[in-house]
């Protein structure tokens, strides 16, 4: 009978057998990391729990809003449960799943061995999920000395006069404030890796008109979250001079304008809107033609309608203000420019289904999801330009319409 032989008598007595990492190991390892691979993981980890957080809020405010005259949460409780759900989907949920995702890829499809500051990149992680801790500790840390207030309860776009002192006691405002003061801080400083990146540091060969499209989305994207991520941080930072030195800059009664913290939001939260789509627009780009065994219809297009998509984009804020009374001059203009907005992305839903039309579909997984985004985009898109018609919209402003619109596109389309 032949005897086996050992599986370690087989391997050389000479090579050294490293012991296995602990636990502790590892942890510092990742929390060290400077590897775009890893704070990409990290990333799309920390989004997918905040994702279940605000995902709970929203179980807890639809169960109130089941039936009519239901008390299972008061209206102050309410109040923060929509506040820190908004806040949370759009800062710590959307924004960091979509970097990771670019943290991830970018540097494996233009041929770089890593970001162009490694050390930027986990810098700029951090300091989002410590802004998301913060946002959090509001619950222990917002009462205050005097056991006022809680959870942040001002709505997730924080309208003034409510984020005043009178109206918003103890320090729940202030931890809102500095929680999308950091994520500020780390989303420019991620936007700005990807720029250096994507232009930088492709490899030799790579010119910009063979950069792939997913590449050519992240880096309009990021150009986009420089110029609507700064107005957002000047608008924090006066209102904690508003809350704490005595400026006026939101009193309406020292002759600051509550309208002025409204365009200060809205210049960065419609933007935004096009700032978390067009990475879903990237992802739709590499899976269609991928599953459809074809290249992508119309390259140049794409590129051209992505660039005017960001530049667009820019000038469609005050939409979300027709009904605080603007003046016929400033209503047609941005009636005009949201209207716009709507050609590239018309050319981009024409350009994949160009690229589906008579290919070999491959019905994965990855493809249904990308099928269906188009017609949940479809949905978001025209009940936008819907929206843009400035009579229409003083009929449904503020209202579940708006609602429905705003998560077709970020539930429906991302």
């Amino acid at each position: 009978m032949a005897t086996q032989t050992p599986v370690r008598a087989i391997l050389d007595e000479t090579t050294p057998i490293g012991p296995r990492s602990t636990v502790l190991q590892v942890l510092h390892d990742w929390l060290t990391t400077v590897d775009h691979k890893k704070i990409g993981l990290m990333y799309i980890g920390y989004a997918l729990l905040f994702l279940v957080i605000a995902g709970f809020e929203a179980i807890l405010m639809r169960i109130q809003l089941a039936i009519p005259n239901n008390h299972f949460v008061s209206p102050q409780v309410f109040n923060q449960l929509f506040t820190m759900h908004g806040t949370t989907m759009i800062f710590f949920v959307a924004m960091p799943v979509l970097f990771g995702f670019g943290n991830y890829l970018i540097p494996l499809m233009i041929g770089a061995r890593d970001m162009a500051f490694p050390r930027l990149n986990a810098f700029s992680f951090w300091v989002s999920a410590f802004g998301g801790l913060l946002l959090y500790f509001s619950y222990f840390g917002g009462s205050g000395l005097y056991g006022a207030g809680s959870a942040p309860d001002v709505g997730w776009w924080a309208y003034a006069p409510l984020t005043a002192k009178a109206f918003s006691p103890g320090h729940s405002t202030d931890y809102w404030t500095l929680a999308i003061l950091l994520s500020g801080v780390g989303s420019i400083g991620t936007a700005l890796n990807i720029v250096a990146t994507a232009i930088c540091m492709r490899c030799p060969g790579m010119k910009l008109s063979r950069m792939p499209l997913l590449v050519w989305v992240y880096l309009v994207m990021s150009l986009m979250v420089f110029v609507t991520i700064s107005p957002l941080t000047a608008a924090q930072i006066m209102l904690m001079l508003d809350r704490y030195l005595g400026s006026h800059f939101f009193d309406t009664q020292a002759g600051g304008s509550a309208v002025l913290w409204m365009h200060f939001f809205w210049i960065f939260g419609h933007p935004e809107v096009y700032v978390l789509i067009l990475p879903a627009f990237a992802f739709a780009n590499e899976i269609i033609p991928v599953f459809s065994r074809k290249a992508i219809f119309g390259y140049p297009a794409m590129v051209a309608a992505t660039v005017g998509i960001g530049f667009v984009s820019l000038s469609v804020w005050a939409h979300h203000m027709f009904t605080v009374g603007m003046g016929a001059g400033a209503n047609t203009f941005f009636v005009l420019s949201s209207m716009a907005v709507g050609v590239p992305t018309g050319i981009k839903i024409f350009n994949w289904l160009a690229t589906i039309w008579g290919g070999k579909v491959h019905f994965t997984t990855s493809m249904m999801f990308a099928i269906g985004f188009l017609f949940q985009f479809l949905m978001a898109g025209l009940t936008g330009i819907m929206l843009a018609v400035a009579p229409f919209d003083w009929q449904l402003g503020n209202s579940y319409f708006v609602v429905a619109h705003f998560h077709y596109v970020i539930v429906g389309g991302i």
